[in-house]
C-alpha cells in the first residue's frame, strides 16, 4: 500500500480544499463518483492545506480555512459513538466550507446496533418539511439536530440514495430522517427505517408510499400524506 502524499481537490457544501492527502483518506473521501468529499475525512492536519476556495466569498485563499470542532462523545447508536464534529469555516467571511464527523465503535469486534435519536434539539424548523406553498404552522411542526448532518445514505441495495440534512419530529410527532436525495431535493425517511450507523447511514426495505408533493414517506396504502395532506 502507497504511503505516497497526493495533491487532492477536496469538496464541501460550502467550497473546496486542496490538500495532501493518503490512499486511504482518498478512499474514505471517495463516494462513488469522480469527486473527493472533504466530510468523510474528518479532520485533516492544516500543514497539508495548501488554499481553499469559499462559495459565499466567490474566491480562493492561500493556506488553510479555520477549523473548529468539539468531542461531544454522544452515543448516537448502540456501540457506536460521535467522538468529534467539527467545520472548515473561511477566515474571511466565516462560512462554512465543510462539516464533518468522526465517530468511534465502544467495541472493535460487535456489530453497531439500532441509531438513537438524541434529547438535545435545536429550534424549530417547521419550513424543513412542509412545501414552500403552504403556510408556517402557527406551533412547532419539527425540532432538529445534526449530530450526523452531511452522512451518507444508502439503501438496502447498497444504493447511495442521498446525504443527511437533519433529524426531526414531524407534525405528526414521529422523529424523521431528513435526506437530502441526488437529485437535490428533501425526503423525510421514518426513523424506524435506519437500519445501522457507522461510517454511512444505511437504510432497511420499505414498502413506503413517497408524497409528490412534500417527498414524505407514508405507510404503504396510505390514500393521503401525514405530512402535508396531499392526496396519493
Amino acid at each position: 500500500m502507497s504511503s505516497e502524499l497526493r495533491l487532492k481537490k477536496l469538496r464541501g457544501s460550502g467550497g473546496y480544499v486542496m490538500a495532501q492527502i493518503s490512499d486511504d483518506q482518498q478512499r474514505k473521501g471517495n463516494l462513488g463518483g469522480p469527486d473527493l468529499f472533504l466530510a468523510p475525512m474528518g479532520r485533516l492536519d492544516t500543514e497539508r492545506i495548501s488554499k481553499y476556495y469559499c462559495n459565499t466569498c466567490e474566491k480562493d485563499y492561500e493556506g488553510s480555512p479555520k477549523i473548529e470542532y468539539e468531542n461531544p462523545n454522544e452515543e448516537v447508536a448502540q456501540n457506536l459513538i460521535l467522538q468529534e464534529r467539527g467545520q472548515y469555516v473561511c477566515t474571511i467571511c466565516g462560512s462554512t466550507i465543510a462539516e464533518y464527523r468522526e465517530f468511534q465503535k465502544q467495541n472493535q469486534q460487535a456489530e453497531i446496533g439500532l441509531a438513537k435519536p438524541t434529547a438535545s434539539f435545536e429550534q424549530p424548523s417547521p419550513q424543513t418539511i412542509m412545501p414552500a406553498s403552504e403556510p408556517a404552522p402557527t406551533q412547532s411542526a419539527v425540532e432538529s439536530f445534526s449530530s450526523i448532518t452531511g452522512m451518507p445514505v444508502y439503501d438496502s441495495n447498497a444504493k447511495r440514495v442521498g446525504v443527511a440534512k437533519q433529524v426531526g419530529v414531524d407534525s405528526a410527532h414521529k422523529v424523521v430522517l431528513i435526506v437530502t436525495k441526488n437529485d437535490g431535493q428533501d425526503q423525510s425517511v421514518e426513523w424506524s427505517r435506519i437500519k445501522k450507523i457507522g461510517e454511512i447511514i444505511l437504510l432497511g426495505d420499505t414498502q413506503a408510499t413517497i408524497c409528490p408533493r412534500c417527498n414524505f414517506e407514508n405507510k404503504q396504502g396510505s390514500k393521503f400524506c401525514e405530512t402535508c395532506g396531499n392526496k396519493l
